[in-house]
């Protein structure tokens, strides 16, 4: 299944922050297809914090929607991401965007993703990987 991916990280060595995601991405995850250019982004919600540096992965992964969120959470605590608070600094974000062209609403997994409403570089980046 092609999946859309973009990461994001404010904290610490951000350039190394998003390349072990990426490793662990294609170890754990699936094949990346396709990358995005990374750009630095102005924070949203919480604007007194460290600009963020965000890309896109277009992946293929044979996991369903549930147990890729799962990967992904554990890929971000092996990174270093701790829990702070909404919208607050992180080591590491990995957000799925969509999800081949299933809608998915729970609680704890909305695809696609709500953000692509609201934040020009989710457009942008998703644009760069539509499936």
């Amino acid at each position: 299944m092609k999946v859309v991916l973009i990461l994001g990280t404010n904290l610490g060595n951000r350039l190394d922050n998003l390349k072990r995601a990426e490793e662990l991405i294609e170890k754990f995850v699936g094949r990346i297809l396709r990358k995005t250019e990374i750009i630095e982004t102005a924070p949203f919600g919480v604007v007194n914090q460290p600009s963020f540096l965000n890309y896109g992965l277009l992946i293929d992964t044979y996991h369903p929607p549930s147990e890729l969120l799962k990967l992904l959470k554990w890929i971000e605590k092996r990174v270093g991401r701790y829990k702070t608070f909404r919208w607050g600094p992180r080591v590491v974000d990995i957000d799925i965007i969509k999800y081949e062209n299933l809608f998915i609403n729970t609680k704890s997994l909305k695809i696609p993703h709500p953000g692509l409403q609201h934040r020009a570089f989710f457009v942008k980046i998703y644009k760069c990987l539509s499936i």
